[in-house]
Parts: structure tokens; sequence; C-alpha cells
């Protein structure tokens, strides 16, 4: 054994770790495979880029520190990501007669394994992946559980609930659980929207052919190792046999611990189409909500975007786009792609007074005034002579509930914060006080149209102030 070959040690590492460690967060997180040494180094494989940044993140210094305590040397822990596993396939190769005995019949053809990689999956982005899904405060628990989830499938989270506004990376991380256990395992995946399911369904009960096919439907979703459905929300309210069939077909998921996510816009206790039956098997499992990102993260997706196009992007100009943009990652992504075509097309370097001149509407987009909560419950205070606290404490004087009604209205009407988010801000109040406060406002706003005049120099007051920040 040469003085630098430390795959003895390296096991002796993970031994220890898994002594310290708690069974599921060594699974999740210690799929790390000694590949080589040098002298100052120890290399390890990982399965994903995206694994590699976490494991970076949360562990290299425990890790070295690990290796030390062994070793007695201060060596680095260095990651690397482990090509995709393939699979064999069996295709026909011709080789000439001669090479074969001439005693022995034969067709002139031989059967050879040769591996190859498994095709994409049809239904499912190869975009929306792991590798580039970049995890920030607004959604690193997200992140952590949906790859928990493809480390053990049925078991671990199950079913996976994802919710969030527009743009935030529902689907992204939806589909990237698929594309990793398609990449990573022979399962049986199906991805498909809530709109797709039912006209699905429609189609196999016969109600436009007239031919009933529900045997095969039911075959086709029952079997299936791994159940992604986006936009729970879209199910209709004349939907009842579609969500009839739905909650069989999740009971039988269920039963044969076979995965399940959903996404969808809201929290589930939000959605009206829906059977309560329903709700409480997807409340069951485990349910996550996205945010808009912040700054840090906002830079950090441009960045990897760039990375990814081959784009060289100035780090203020990156700057520029994250603080004007904040509502959502679509929107950041979009204000993105204006820039990388107009560079492409006019074949100019991107400037600072470039990103300005064409990210214009854009940036002055009533979306993306940036306005804080608590700048929204600063003016209404003000304007009513009350305290911030007064507004987010749980007085319930007639001189209080009104301001307060108000402004989690406001806050509905001009940020993309979800009920539950307004809830939070609000001195940790549930989702459904906000949605009955909106309501409050809105049946007083038909009685006295005068409100609604105090509703438009509020928000005008707001904005104004929000620029003086």
């Amino acid at each position: 054994m040469a003085d630098w070959d430390y795959e003895i040690f390296w096991k002796e590492t993970l031994n220890l770790i898994q002594k310290e460690k708690d069974e599921q967060e060594f699974a999740m997180w210690f799929d790390l495979r000694y590949l080589k040494s040098t002298e100052n180094e120890v290399i390890v494989t990982v399965p994903s880029s995206f694994y590699r940044d976490q494991v970076q993140s949360r562990y290299q210094d425990y890790l070295e520190a690990k290796v030390r305590e062994l070793t007695g040397k201060d060596l680095a822990v260095v990651l690397e990501v482990r090509p995709r596993k393939t699979a064999p396939e069996t295709v026909n190769l011709e080789e000439p007669e001669e090479n074969f005995p001439k005693n022995t019949e034969n067709t002139g053809k031989k059967h050879i394994a040769i591996p190859k990689e498994r095709p994409p999956h049809q239904k499912l982005n190869r975009d929306y992946n792991f590798d580039k899904y970049v995890v920030g405060d607004n959604n690193k628990f997200a992140a952590n559980a949906a790859m928990a989830i493809t480390k053990n499938p049925g078991i671990a989270y199950n079913p996976f609930l994802i919710y969030g506004g527009v743009g935030l990376g529902k689907t992204h991380l939806m589909q990237a659980i698929g594309n990793y256990a398609h990449d990573n395992s022979n399962a049986k995946i199906i991805y498909v929207t809530a709109e797709d399911f039912t006209n699905e369904f429609i189609e196999h009960v016969g109600v436009i052919t007239h031919v009933n096919k529900m045997a095969e439907f039911t075959r086709k979703y029952r079997s299936t190792d791994i159940l992604l459905i986006d936009d729970i929300h879209l199910f209709g309210v004349n939907s009842t046999a579609t969500l009839e069939e739905l909650f069989h077909t999740f009971n039988a998921l269920y039963n044969a611990k076979k995965q399940m996510v959903f996404t969808c816009d809201r929290p589930v206790s939000e959605l009206k189409n829906l059977t309560e039956r329903l709700k409480s098997r997807f409340s069951q499992g485990l349910t996550v909500d996205l945010l808009p990102p912040d700054y840090e993260t906002r830079c950090a997706i441009l960045h990897k975007k760039a990375d990814f196009r081959g784009k060289n992007i100035p780090d203020e100009v990156i700057g520029l786009v994250s603080k004007n943009i904040s509502t959502n990652v679509r929107d950041l992504e979009g204000a993105f792609n204006t820039l990388i075509a107009y560079a492409e097309l006019v074949g100019r370097p991107i400037t600072l007074e470039i990103a300005r001149q064409q990210l214009k509407d854009a940036f002055a987009s009533p979306k993306q005034t940036n306005i804080s909560v608590d700048t929204i419950i600063r003016v209404v205070a003000d304007y009513f002579s009350l305290a911030m606290n007064d507004i987010k404490g749980k007085k319930r004087s007639q001189n209080i509930v009104l301001p307060r009604q108000l402004a989690m209205y406001i806050t509905r009407e001009i940020t993309e914060y979800s009920t539950t988010e307004v809830g939070q801000f609000f001195g940790g109040r549930d989702h459904t006080t906000v949605m009955y406060s909106c309501k409050q406002i809105e049946e007083r706003i038909h009685a006295d149209p005068t409100l609604d005049s105090t509703i438009q120099t509020l928000i005008r007051m707001i904005k104004e102030y929000n620029t003086k920040i």
C-alpha cells in the first residue's frame, strides 16, 4: 500500500460517522464512495452536483476533522460527481462467419450486452433536476426532503405535497425527484397535471367515445412506483368521479408503499374543490411551502443559469436584476433570458446600461415593488395612529381590528405572499384568519365604497414610503 492510499482510513471514517449520526441523516448525506487518494487528498464520489454542494456546505469541515482524527494528517476531502448509472441493453452485433468455429451452427450474429444510458422520460423536463435547483433559505427544507425521498421512495415522507405561489419552483422540484429516480433506478414513473389526469379519466370512462376502458386506466395508475401530479388545485368543482378515482388510486399506492408527490398553489385546507377525505390524505405525509427567494438566492440562481448557458454576466448586472425582480424564479429567469437574447442577437456584451434599458418594463411592473410586509404594517399603523405591535398583536378592539384587516387585505393585494405567509407576518396567525379578514374587507367595500378610496390612499402611501427606504 502506498503511503497515500487512504481507502482503509476512509472506510473507518464512515464507520465512525455512522455511529454518531442518526440512521436517516447518515443514509441521506453520506453516500460517499472512495475513489482514490493523493498525498494530500482523499477523493470520494457523490451522486450529483446538488448532493456535492449540500455535503460541502454541511459536512466538509466535519469530514476532514474525522479523517485527521484517524490519519493524523491534514487531508482535504475532495468530492467528485460520479457518472450516472446505466442500464445494460442486449443488442445484436454482426461478426464475420470466419470468427465462429466452422463445426458450430450459427447465424453469424452474436448477442452482446452493451451498457446504454436509459432514454429520458417522455413527460419529464431534463432541465428540471437537482443540479439546476438552487437552494436558499426559502426552499432548503423542501429540497432536503425531496432528496431524502429519492433515497427511500414510498417510505420517507409519503405523500409529499409542495405548495407555493406561481413560479417558485414547485414543478422543478417535483420533476427533479422523477428525473433522479428515472436515472438511478428502473422505477415506473408517471408525471401528469391535474387537468391531464381528469381528461384521461374522462376518455377512459367512455363519456366521449362510449367505450369504457377504466380497467386500463386503473391498471396504469395503480401499478406505478412513483406518481407525480402537478397543480391539484386545478381539479374542478364538477370532478366528483375523477376525485373518487384519485382517492382510490391514492389508497392503493399508499398501501403498496409507492411514492406520491403533489403540488398546488395554496395549503390543502384552502382547496375548496377537494373532498375532506382527500384533503386528509394529502395532509397525512409531509407538506412544505416554497417562499419567494431572497436576494442572495436570486443572485445564486442567475449565476448558476449563466454557468449552464456558458455566459459571462457581470456581477453588477446580476445584482441589479436580483434587486429589482423579487416576485418569483420564473420572472427572474424571464429577465435573464431577455438579456441573453439581446446579447446574442445584437452581438454586444451585457452592461448595466443595457440591462436597465432592456428590463425597464419588468423593473417597473407593479409586482416588482419589493414592498415588505413590515412596510405595509408601519404605514397602516401610522395612518390610524397605532403602533405596529397593535396591528401584529392579539388585541381585538374595533379601532385595531379594522386596520389589521386592512393591512392583511392590502398585503394580499400588492404582494405575492400566500395567506399562510401573511398570517406568519401578522403575529403567527392561522391562514383562515387572513382569509376571513380579506373577506370582511371585500364585504365592507361593497357596503361602503369610500373604504376603497381609503385603501387606494394607503397603497399609494405604502409605495411612496417604500421608495424612500
